[in-house]
């Protein structure tokens, strides 16, 4: 009768081993599920930070069109600031300029007028630059430590896997393949999460460089404005310059 019953039980098929994902992760514990949600949330704010940044960007790209299309031809600074747009970086850079320009007369430590204006317009310049630059050294901790952290859940899901190995005394597929197979989703997810943030950086780095160049020639170009009293001004193709009024002319008293 007992031998019966034992050799029912062994001819009985084993349960079906389960892989999908979620019984993965399951086997992988609170470390797996920890280390999944940092990633998932490192990947989320990466997004976030690459959409926004594009907009931003691609806002300040679209000003240097209009600036070149509009600015210069305006008779004078002031005008040609009316017709910038409210917190715009070039209208930034203009305000700062004409702010520089009537600091200058109440300066009691001589110094060369043109060091003054160019270093107010550097500070201004630096000022967008840094604002362009926020968040972007995020995507780039992400991009060099999502795979590490990934690594990490592999590392632990090998373990998991050589002790449930040891502890069953075989090899079989259905003793490891969980644990394995946490640990490569691990991998997976890790580089999931660091290639997109790295690609991002380096694409938005060279948009920022782009704009950087198009903000120091702008600045340069108010900076011989003013400099020349408003005689040296980039010359724009097919824009019609406004008159610039001429000085009133005073008679010597005798």
């Amino acid at each position: 009768m007992f031998t019966t019953i034992l050799a029912g039980a062994a001819a009985a098929p084993a349960p079906a081993a389960n892989f999908d994902i979620l019984h993965a992760m399951n086997e992988g514990g609170v470390i797996a599920w920890g280390t999944a949600i940092i990633l998932t949330g490192m990947l989320f704010f990466s997004l976030y930070i690459l959409f926004t940044k594009v907009f931003e960007q691609q806002k300040v790209l679209n000003q240097y069109k209009r600036v070149r299309a509009q600015f210069w031809q305006a008779g004078s600074l002031r005008e040609g600031a009316a017709k910038l747009e409210k917190n715009s970086a070039y209208r930034q850079i203009v305000d700062d300029a004409l702010l520089a320009q009537e600091q200058y007369k109440d300066l009691t430590d001589p110094i060369e007028a043109h060091d003054w204006l160019h270093g107010s317009l550097k500070r201004s310049e630096d000022s967008i630059n840094s604002q362009l630059g926020g968040g972007l050294a995020f995507l780039a901790t992400v991009g060099s430590t999502a795979p590490f952290i990934g690594l990490f859940g592999t590392v632990v899901g090998i373990f998991r896997a050589l002790i449930k190995i040891g502890a069953a005394g075989d090899a079989s597929i259905g003793t490891v393949a969980g644990p394995v197979g946490e640990a490569l989703i691990m991998t997976a997810l890790g580089l999931v999460v660091a290639v997109p943030a790295v690609l991002a950086y380096n694409w938005l780095q060279r948009r920022n460089k782009t704009i950087a160049e198009q903000l120091g020639g702008f600045s340069n170009d108010v900076l011989g404005y003013l400099a020349s009293d408003g005689r040296v001004r980039p010359t724009v193709k097919g824009a019609k310059v406004a008159p610039k009024a001429p000085p009133v002319a005073t008679t010597a008293k005798a």
